[in-house]
Formats: C-alpha cells, structure tokens, sequence
C-alpha cells in the first residue's frame, strides 16, 4: 500500500493539486521568482502576495518578533506593489510552470470584487479572500468579522470571476465556523483557516510594544491547536472543501490537519524559519506516514477523526 508522491494529488473544488501542501500567503510570494522557488521545491502550490488597489509600503520596523520554539508575531501592515504592478510577478511565477493561487484585500465588497477581476485576468488558478488579517486597519478582520459582511464580499467577488474563491477565515471572532457557513452559502468554492491569532509582546526595558504597530498576528506552532479546532469546526458545518493553516511544520502536523478535515494545508512560518526546502520534506514525510498507516492517498485520510472507533 504504497503512498507515492503521485497518490499525494488532491482535489480542492474544480483544483487538482500535485500534493496538499500550499505556499501561505504573505511568505516567500513578493516576487514571481520566489513563487516559482517554493513551486520547484515541492510545493502543490504558491498563493500570492495579499494584493491591494494601491502599492502599500507596510509598516514601519520592527515588524517581526521572533519565538524560536513556537512562531513568530509579526505586524507588517499588507506590504504590497499593488494591483497595476503585480500581474507581471504572477506571469514570471507561471512561465516556470507554477500553480498560481492569487490573494486579494480590500476594505469593502465592491473593491474586493475589482481585485478579484482583475487579478483572475493574470491567469491564476483560484483567488483566495483575505478576510482575516488581525492588524490592518480598515481590512482584514475589520471587513470580515460577520457572517453578513463575509456573504457580501463573497458573493461581490464570485459574480464578477469565473476561478474558484476562497474565503480565508478569521480565528479572532466567537464563531468562526459560522463565517465558513456564510462563505459557502455566497458561493465560496472552499474555505481556508485559519490566518494568524491577534497578539502583542511588550519590551518591559523599554516601556512599550515590541512591535512598531503595537499588537500584531501569532503564527507558528503556537496557534496549530486553535488551527485544528477552526478546521475541525468546519469541516462539520459545510460541505465545500477545507485548507487547514497554522503551525504546520512537519508531515505530521499535516496529517492531524487532514484528519481534521482538511484537505489541504498552507505552510507559512515554516518556510520562513527553515526555507523553501521545507515543502520536499514535508511530501516525502507525509507520503511515507501514509503508507505506514495504510492510507492509499491523502485524500483517503481527510476527517478520518471525525469517523474513528471511540
């Protein structure tokens, strides 16, 4: 019962990916050629940039804190080259043969669905919806919070593209299942969750916030139980795909996710801790778990958990 890295293809909607493992937004995706890094070293996919109408030069440093053993917090503000500049980093990232999922952020519907539009016009596979950035002011978490304001951007954007959406979800709400409800009700083709959990570190020396912006988004193996509990959640609630993302750093990491119901899974701080070359042990690992359990694909094992003997 082999599980190659063939049986490792899964299906997100109307995608087939070579394997589950995604490039997250916002790591390692500035640049066509860095997308077309992590697509050459393994990765199923690359998501881009989270891309605005106009270029955004983010926030002022420090950005970043970093926790050797659990993840990083970070407040980078949704640094962006805008929407007029971007279409040529996706072209450089195809030309290599990329899997190309675009991501966009807006502060309403309507901007949303005009980013959409346009970037699905640069040949990209899917869109993914940041909804869920815990930092930016004016979007993010502040635009998708509801389940009303997450249908009204939903449904915006899935008029006016014909590439399958994907809302990304917020963990910084009470019910975030109910904004995957919400999502798939508008049209959404899957669900992605979680983005990172809001937080904030404080220099007690110097009297103030270690980041410049004040508080920022945990990511890491931190968050990986309050990743699972959201993708558990919401496997349970809606029928359309689920893309596991948080603290996923190793092929097991990956497979609690599937268990969980996902069938898919994002890698972001991984990759920016240990590099692109993180996505070829992350196949191989899982592809040999697989088999040691007695799993034909990975498709075979998504909500295993849901199903086993008590």
């Amino acid at each position: 019962m082999r599980a190659d890295v063939a049986e490792l293809a899964v299906e997100i909607g109307p995608l087939r990916l070579r394997n589950p493992f995604l490039l997250a937004s916002g790591i390692w995706g500035e640049s066509g050629e860095s997308l077309a890094g992590a697509w050459d070293a393994g990765a199923g996919g690359v998501i881009t940039k989270s891309i605005g109408s106009a270029p955004r030069p983010g926030y002022p440093n420090p950005t970043i804190e970093s926790y050797s053993d659990w993840g990083l917090l970070n407040a980078m503000g949704l640094p962006n080259p805008g929407i007029e500049e971007y279409p040529r980093e996706v072209a450089a990232a195809r030309a290599r043969g990329a899997t190309v999922i675009g991501s966009v952020f807006g502060g309403d519907a309507e901007e949303f669905a005009e980013l959409a539009r346009r970037l699905a016009a640069t040949g990209v596979v899917a869109l993914e919806l940041n909804l869920s950035c815990p930092h930016a002011e004016g979007y993010g978490t502040e635009v998708g919070s509801t389940p009303d304001d997450v249908a009204a951007i939903v449904r915006a954007v899935v008029r006016e593209v014909r590439v399958p959406v994907i809302a990304k979800i917020t963990p910084n709400t009470p019910d975030p299942a109910a904004l995957a409800v919400a999502a798939e009700k508008a049209g959404a083709a899957a669900i992605s969750a979680i983005n990172t959990v809001r937080g904030l570190a404080i220099d007690a020396t110097l009297h103030r916030p270690v980041l410049a912006h004040g508080l920022g988004g945990l990511s890491g193996p931190a968050i990986k139980p309050v990743g699972l509990a959201c993708v558990w959640q919401i496997y349970s609630r809606v029928q359309v795909p689920v893309i596991g993302v948080g603290g996923i750093s190793t092929s097991e990491d990956a497979l609690e996710y599937l268990m969980a119901g996902a069938r898919a899974v994002e890698v972001g701080t991984a990759v920016a801790r240990d590099g692109i070359g993180v996505f070829g042990r992350l196949v191989s690992g899982l592809s040999e778990r697989l088999d040691a359990l007695g799993y034909r694909s990975a498709a075979a094992a998504v909500g295993a958990a849901h199903t086993a003997p008590s």
